[in-house]
């Protein structure tokens, strides 16, 4: 992501806030239950909302330092170890351990999944939009 685009005013949620979002619900949603989870060293409480907080009152996320490419892809490198090892351990015939989502385990990891897929979107349109740069699909061969 060109360091132009990384915090660029003119988007309300900024890049390194959307990849936030998606690494942190990647993360939760790995995890057993919400109870299992422990959020990351550099975690800021409200960092992960998006538009406002889930509960009343409903107030908007308080955000103020950004996150650093650097952190973030120090944080990337967890999520995807927590990944690699707690998939293959999940029970997928289980409810889904979180309280506002009402299925089980199988579908979570689906949810969860579709959650990145929508968040990627809008870093590559971004991408291409804005600086020009356009990705080849992954898994297409030139």
């Amino acid at each position: 992501m060109p360091p132009e685009l990384w915090d660029a005013p003119e988007y309300r949620n900024k890049v390194w806030h959307l990849v936030y979002h998606a690494l942190f619900y990647a993360h939760l949603y790995v995890q057993a239950t919400e109870k299992d989870f422990r959020a990351w060293e550099k975690h800021h409480a409200e960092y992960q909302f998006m538009g406002q907080t889930p509960r009343p009152p409903h107030d908007p996320p308080k955000i103020s330092d950004p996150y650093t490419r650097e952190d973030m892809l120090a944080y990337l490198e967890i999520v995807q170890n927590q990944i690699r090892e707690r998939v293959p351990a999940l029970d997928l015939e289980a409810p889904s351990g979180f309280e506002w989502l009402p299925f089980g385990k199988l579908e979570l990891q689906f949810y969860n999944i579709r959650h990145l897929q929508q968040h990627v979107g809008e870093l590559y349109e971004r991408l291409g939009a804005k600086a020009a740069i356009n990705l080849d699909w992954v898994g297409s061969k030139s």
